[in-house]
């Protein structure tokens, strides 16, 4: 199948809408939740990074999707998975507490994390080694255009509209977009069974090691870099979003043209690429002083994220077919083991001095920069 012939499945119409509810249901939570903590719920550093360790146990617990494939299709718990998230989006406002945050966010996150797993499965049983990344980047770039969206929503309508009003307003619109994929049948009865059991397999390792890695620094980028803005430099809420809206449409540009350049130029030298600049950018976070430039740097961090689409298509690449589905659910989990206690000790090492968790992030980097040089597909092997 070529490239152009991929938006004429139902699969992709079918996870294009439900990753336009995912990018908003989630953007929406992120814009609005730092200012939400701080001002109308009274939280500091310590209690950021609390709720963000309970966001992530979710991500932590992802294997749990290889059982719950016995109950349900794939694709149908892709689609309760977003309803989920848009319920725990459009409660938050009503819940102003440590504890209340502590429900909603863990209630969204379940959602959000178990439709990850799922998409990611989806999405490189039904498509080839060309077009799984030419497709992840063009879901990339649609939930950056989607974020931006929703981020001149919520920059226009703050001005006029409670926080409370507006968390619900964004998990209504999330669960409307998920009932509309009802109407859509992504099933194919000639793709391969996939194993509904846990894989873990020594062959492997390497998949293993990424994902972790790259775990932790998404952890540290995730619950400090926003949150840097707000304490620290006192981003508004509109500031905030109109960051999130430049950042996004530079992500938009940017999402398919590196899709691209995996099929071109292979995934160590991507990934070293993301790596070897995030060394350098999480140093800058930790010492800058200039709100611009740590904004310019919240941009640049972010751009990298596209990168990680690498690490999923070199499994794609290395794996065999039936582990996919278990291998993506695994992978989620190795990904979000440092997110259970990562925020937490964060938290405390940010009340101690704020440049130590992204004096982390640069040490990561540098683990992470010398395990990619491992990586070994067909298209590193035939440059050799």
């Amino acid at each position: 199948m070529t490239n152009k012939h991929y938006k004429e499945k139902p699969i992709y119409r079918f996870l294009f809408i439900l990753t336009i509810a995912s990018a908003v249901g989630l953007q929406g939570w992120r814009t609005l939740f730092n200012n939400f903590a701080v001002e109308q719920a009274g939280i500091d550093g310590l209690w950021v990074g609390i709720i963000q360790s309970v966001r992530e146990v979710p991500g932590f617990l992802a294997l749990l999707v290889i059982y719950l494939l016995w109950i349900f299709k794939e694709h149908n718990l892709s689609r309760i998975s977003v309803v989920m998230l848009g319920i725990g989006v459009g409660l938050t406002g009503f819940f102003p507490s440590n504890i209340g945050l502590v429900f909603t966010t863990l209630l969204m996150s379940v959602g959000f994390h178990y439709f990850e797993t799922t998409n990611q499965s989806l999405t490189l049983q039904h498509f080839n080694k060309k077009d799984s990344a030419i497709v992840m980047g063009r879901f990339k770039s649609i939930s950056s255009l989607a974020n931006i969206g929703i981020g001149l929503m919520i920059w226009f309508l703050s001005q006029f509209i409670a926080m409370r009003e507006l968390f619900l307003m964004i998990g209504v619109v999330v669960i409307l977009l998920a009932f509309r994929t009802v109407f859509i049948d992504p099933s194919d009865n000639d793709l391969p069974p996939q194993k509904k059991k846990m894989v873990l397999k020594s062959k492997y390792w390497l998949f293993y090691v990424l994902n972790f890695l790259a775990g932790a620094r998404r952890q540290i980028f995730v619950v400090f870099a926003v949150f840097l803005l707000v304490e620290h430099y006192k981003f508004s809420i509109q500031m905030i979003t109109a960051l999130f809206v430049i950042n996004n449409f530079v992500n938009y540009l940017l999402a398919p043209v590196i899709a691209k350049a995996i099929n071109r130029y292979g995934e160590r030298k991507v990934l070293s690429l993301e790596y070897g600049s995030l060394i350098f950018i999480f140093a800058a976070y930790a010492f800058v002083e200039s709100p611009i430039l740590a904004g310019g740097l919240y941009i640049l961090d972010h751009i990298f994220f596209n990168f990680s689409i690498a690490i999923k298509t070199y499994f794609q690449k290395t794996g065999d077919t039936e582990d996919i589905a278990p291998s993506m659910a695994v992978s989620f989990t190795i990904n979000h083991i440092t997110a259970v206690f990562l925020p937490f000790a964060g938290g405390m090492l940010w009340m101690i001095d704020r440049r130590i968790p992204f004096v982390m992030g640069a040490v990561i980097s540098i683990f992470s920069l010398i395990f990619v040089q491992f990586i070994r597909t067909g298209y590193e092997k035939n440059k050799e």
